[in-house]
């Protein structure tokens, strides 16, 4: 698998095949973390926030006041474990290949904009090319990572995976959005004791 992901990483990297240099591809991933970035912003102005001037910036405090919190707690899990991990970059920078902070930005923004998005008043056909479009942002985002060489495809992947999960769960369990996600704990007893399993459903 480690090979595999070599072999990607160094063929991106020397054909630079959507992006046409390294260089392009290391300011477009910039470029395109403060899109979806942009795009978080608007969709959270736009959401639904009540009638009143009052309700309206009380919610928007709190709705960008939880989503900025679980964006904190993002990025302090990705720098524990860039610190621990110590995966050395495709191009031999440094050793904070892995995770990659612009997948999980990218990853993040562009799922609470997806939540935000679900609020609205949208037809389901609108909000699923929403939601295919932030998705195609993310990807690029992260391909663009390895067409700049500084990093791995399991770095972008491991990116991606934790910007999506904080994204869905912080934001589906302290907003209480009005969807079929759910916690619930699983006990099962046993002879040696017992297992506790924590299950959140999210999409």
């Amino acid at each position: 698998m480690d090979h595999a992901d070599t072999k990607v990483s160094e063929w991106a990297a020397k054909n630079t095949p959507i992006f046409g240099s390294q260089q392009n591809a290391d300011e477009m991933s910039t470029a395109l973390l403060d899109a979806s970035a942009v795009v978080w912003v608007a969709s959270g102005i736009a959401a639904p926030s009540g009638n009143s001037t009052g309700d309206w910036l009380e919610a928007k405090a709190k709705g960008f006041g939880i989503e900025a919190g679980a964006g904190v707690v993002t990025l302090g899990t990705v720098d524990v474990l860039k610190t621990t991990v110590h995966r050395m970059r495709p191009n031999g920078a440094d050793d904070q290949s892995f995770p990659s902070g612009h997948s999980t930005g990218a990853a993040f923004f562009s799922t609470v904009a997806s939540r935000n998005i679900e609020t609205l008043s949208w037809s389901q056909g609108a909000t699923t090319a929403a939601q295919i479009g932030l998705g195609a942002l993310t990807a690029a985002t992260a391909w663009a990572r390895i067409e700049a060489n500084q990093h791995y495809p399991s770095d972008v992947l491991a990116g991606i995976a934790i910007g999506h999960f904080f994204g869905a769960f912080l934001t589906d369990a302290f907003l209480g959005l009005d969807n079929p996600r759910h916690l619930s704990l699983l006990v099962e007893p046993s002879r040696a004791g017992g297992i506790a399993m924590l299950q959140f459903n999210f999409e």
